[in-house]
């Protein structure tokens, strides 16, 4: 080994991919010093807006008399849906199915009726509940019960999978057992709820900061509202304070109607309502009830499934299309069916239009899958755990590998991950050693569940699979990056970044993240479906690409060698026998009229999918995990500790494990919440009731599992060739946390010797917990 080649292994890059960097702006985070758009120096002469929202769940208006809202000191204006100079719609589907203001029908109790526009965001709030509307009052449902009492109306067309026979095949199975799942939503309730800043131009131009997921959306609507194309509107995003999917589409309304008053008043204007029209007016993860039907033999092994997903989509169809039809694709959590029939049934509801939330309906299809399994368990006396890796998918050739949707599973390592997870847990005599506990017990009785992810990683919406990338190299050697994705707090900007740092073997210093901008990169999809690294991370290498290449070119062109002889090593180029420092470098090719820019672009191959058919590859890949956790109930009150959760979760070969590590625990965190103590409830008016942090409870940090320990499988690596052979870690992890649920249930089956599956209903509050174990008593 030669004395430089032994040299450029001493030396690396700061930040190279898969090293472990801090996320880019936690230093901010923890002091404070993040702007968010709240934070952004107010423009001169700024205004601010709020909404008049209706206090009916359904009814036609009849009258609207708005003359005390404009009368109110310091109010510039206050327009209505006949206001509005374009389409006044905000659909992100073009069902058209959702009005920005409703003009003469409310379809759910909060729903925004006008806008009012004042010089300071206290008066436009207080001016706002001045109006008066005279309503008549129509028939109106705000749960699946009610939807389903009135005809089950839908908001879009259902989808329905099948495979196998399983009408036929039903009465074939040993045993056979029918059941019902309640499955509650969840308020994203991020830190910085919406809000929507909008600067007026020359001629049709409008700037709108938003605090979205999805900017070539807000600008399409912005557009749409307008009248005007979408050339005109540039919409930029920094950060969010989190979004979790609640800003794919619930940000449209803000944006449009802050673009509408700066147009119409030629004034910037602002957004920003507060926690409870926050929660009142946007909408949240879908509730479900799940009808289910299982076959399956004396070994536990199953034989056929049918099941029905009837999901609250609340008054529009938003994307509750998509949600449910993942629910579906997701209705196998781990596991294969032999014969199987799924149906969704997104219902309308007067409710708030439900939308995209992490998991995007994947986390109550799994739900759904792992209540079978534990009805079975329970029927046969069994460990559920026997039981789920009973019916895991196998491996190519076993005939076990096909899904509903007819997509062969080809990169199963679901049983590894939870053999090594059964192992390292000591689920095996924790399990045995609980089982002692309650049998002795009186008041205090424990559980513990060991459950799997398979998670599809993909938009369904095949367009949706493409991402750009814009890189820029100055003549000083620093890197200016921009891309499609959006940074709402979960390190996507550090990751690319990364790449792009990789790449051209430079510090991570050396390059610039700057914010996101529908004026660099256009028709973005949404940061969402866990796809941004995918999708954005490979955009950046194919910029990083282009630009290196013409480098090489040039270097050899210059220095009369070979293209293999030019290499780029940390933060220096090897020409030959020589090395230039990469700033040089880059002086040298600027003044040699090399293009230092490049639009990188990336599709996901392979994918295709025929809703209408049922069939096709709408994931690219799954990634896998597994969680155990115990609990312990006071069967007196209700009330539970998680005492202990061990995870073993798949990223791949991870671009950032600390980064990748904080998703895995945050998501298990917010989907136990999820699964636990977050409870959405609507009075017999259609009002939301848990519309704040007094009624409506997410996880403390005293919340967590007293012992937490999260590992992240080091040996595994992405079968496709992903960025880095990485694979996604948005949403996956956010589904370990049905391990919670499940220990809860074995606690209150204790109660009855386990002989009766408890049925718990998610979330699965204190008053639940009460309830069921009231239940087991009388078994």
């Amino acid at each position: 080994m030669d004395k430089s080649t032994f040299e450029d292994r001493k030396v690396v890059i700061s930040g190279p991919v898969h090293g472990s960097l801090r996320h880019d702006s936690a230093h901010k985070h923890v002091t404070g010093s993040a702007d968010y758009i709240d934070d952004i120096p107010e423009p001169a002469g700024l205004l601010h807006g709020a909404l008049g929202l209706s206090d009916r769940a359904h009814a036609e208006i009849i009258s609207i008399d708005l003359s005390a809202v404009a009368a109110y000191p310091g109010v510039v204006w206050v327009f209505t849906g006949k206001d509005v100079p374009g389409v006044n719609d905000t659909s992100s589907n073009g069902s058209h199915d959702e009005p920005l203001l409703a003009e003469t029908l409310v379809q759910f109790h909060g729903q925004p009726i006008f806008a009012v526009i004042a010089e300071t965001r206290d008066a436009a709030r207080r001016a706002a509940r001045l109006a008066k509307i005279d309503y008549r009052d129509l028939t109106h449902w705000h749960d699946i019960d009610g939807a389903l009492a009135n005809g089950g109306p839908l908001v879009i067309t259902p989808m329905t999978l099948q495979r196998g026979e399983p009408e036929a095949e039903m009465p074939n199975a040993a045993m056979r057992l029918k059941g019902q799942m309640r499955i509650g939503g969840q308020e994203h309730f991020y830190l910085e709820g919406h809000v929507a800043v909008a600067i007026p131009g020359e001629d049709d131009e409008v700037t709108v900061w938003s605090s979205t997921q999805h900017p070539s959306e807000i600008q399409h609507i912005v557009g749409h509202v307008l009248d005007i194309p979408s050339n005109a509107v540039t919409v930029n995003v920094r950060r969010m304070g989190g979004g979790f999917g609640g800003k794919e589409t619930q940000g449209n309304q803000f944006a449009a109607l802050a673009a509408i008053a700066a147009k119409k008043l030629d004034r910037a204007i602002k957004f920003r309502p507060d926690r409870d029209e926050d929660m009142t007016a946007t909408g949240k993860r879908h509730d479900f009830l799940v009808d289910y039907e299982v076959g399956f033999d004396a070994e536990g092994r199953i034989h056929a499934v049918d099941a029905t997903y009837s999901a609250r989509c609340g008054f529009s169809s938003d994307l509750s299309g998509p949600v449910t039809d993942r629910a579906l694709f997701h209705a196998d959590s781990s596991y294969f069916y032999p014969h199987v029939h799924l149906q969704s049934k997104p219902l309308k509801t007067h409710t708030v239009s439900n939308t995209a939330f992490r998991g995007f309906g994947g986390p109550q299809g799994m739900l759904g899958a792992e209540r079978l399994i534990e009805e079975i368990a329970y029927a046969l006396g069994k460990d559920p755990l026997d039981i789920r890796k009973l019916n895991f998918y196998g491996q190519p050739g076993s005939g076990r590998t096909l899904t509903p949707y007819h997509q062969e599973v080809e990169d199963n390592i679901i049983a590894r991950v939870v053999e090594e997870l059964e192992d390292t847990s000591d689920y095996r005599a924790r399990r045995n050693a609980i089982i002692g506990f309650n049998r002795d017990s009186r008041y205090i009785k424990k559980g513990i569940a060991l459950t799997p992810v398979k998670f599809g990683i993909s938009f369904t919406m095949t367009a949706f699979n493409q991402a750009g990338a814009l890189v820029h190299i100055y003549q000083d050697g620093s890197i200016h990056l921009n891309h499609g994705g959006t940074e709402m707090g979960q390190g996507l900007y550090t990751k690319v970044a990364q790449v792009l740092a990789d790449s051209f073997q430079v510090d991570i210093d050396r390059v610039k993240i700057t914010a996101t901008t529908t004026a660099k990169v256009p028709n973005t999809s949404a940061t969402a479906a866990s796809s941004g690294s995918d999708l954005n991370g490979m955009a950046a290498f194919d910029a990083a690409r282009q630009i290196k290449e013409r480098l090489t070119t040039f270097a050899a062109d210059k220095w009369e060698v070979a293209p293999s002889d030019v290499v780029f090593l940390p933060n220096r180029v090897r020409v030959g026998e020589s090395e230039i420092p990469f700033s040089d470098f880059i002086k040298q090719a600027y003044f040699a009229r090399v293009q230092l820019s490049a639009a990188g672009f990336y599709k996901t191959p392979k994918i295709h999918w025929d809703r209408k058919a049922g069939r096709g590859t709408p994931f690219y890949y799954f990634a896998y995990g597994a969680a155990c956790t115990e609990v312990s109930i006071d069967t007196l009150t209700g009330e539970y500790l998680i005492d202990r959760t061990d995870i073993l979760h798949d990223v791949g070969r991870s671009l950032n494990p600390a980064i990748d590590l904080g998703q895995v625990e945050g998501a298990f965190v917010q989907g136990m919440g999820w699964l636990t103590t977050e409870e959405l409830w609507w009075d017999d008016k259609g009002r939301l009731r848990t519309h704040a942090p007094s009624t409506y409870k997410i996880p403390l940090a005293s919340d967590r599992p007293k012992i937490f320990n999260v590992r992240l499988a080091e040996w595994s690596e992405n079968a496709e060739a992903t960025i880095g052979r990485s694979k996604a870690v948005g949403e996956p992890p956010f589904m370990l946390a049905i391990s919670v649920l499940e220990a809860l249930s074995m606690a209150v089956a204790s109660v009855a010797d386990y002989k009766v599956c408890p049925r718990l209903d998610a979330p699965a509050t204190p008053e639940r917990v009460l309830m069921a174990v009231e239940r087991m008593k009388r078994v």
